[in-house]
């Protein structure tokens, strides 16, 4: 599903800032983005600050459902499946949700990531990016740069 949304002052476009050789810039223009891990050994999700804090976390490691407790609930089978398989066999994965914040707000959420390892439980784990888009679409918050 794609829904249209209005420019905010969040991360305003200016004139000549759209350089379309600079695929770095104009990521961090659209979004915010930020890597994470996963350790199948202690089944520990390592995020970073933005991460944690748009997924209402009180520390950056949390378990799998930890994680997901704020995802819209009509796509938790899914993702859960989706990262069950990963932690079973090497592969890839990507999927969307919303997070839905304590005060209401809904951020869309993009994650990419692979799982490998799986020869040695000890040393296994998923890496992965989560992408929040800087939008105003329902009543999702814009998010602004610091």
């Amino acid at each position: 599903m794609f829904k249209i949304a209005k420019a905010s002052g969040a991360a305003p476009v200016m004139p000549g800032s759209l350089d379309a050789d600079d695929d770095s810039e104009l990521l961090r223009q659209f979004s915010i983005s930020e890597t994470w891990t996963g350790d199948f050994s202690s089944g520990v999700i390592r995020l970073k600050e933005w991460s944690a804090l748009l997924h209402g976390l009180p520390t950056r490691e949390c378990g799998l459902l930890g994680l997901m407790r704020c995802y819209d609930p009509k796509d938790h089978d899914r993702i859960l499946q989706l990262l069950e398989e990963a932690a079973t066999l090497s592969s890839s994965f990507c999927f969307s949700t919303t997070i839905v914040m304590a005060n209401g707000y809904r951020q869309p959420l993009f994650c990419m990531g692979e799982s490998n390892g799986h020869e040695n439980a000890q040393s296994g784990g998923m890496l992965g990016v989560f992408v929040f888009p800087r939008s105003t679409v329902g009543s999702t918050t814009p998010l602004r740069r610091q």
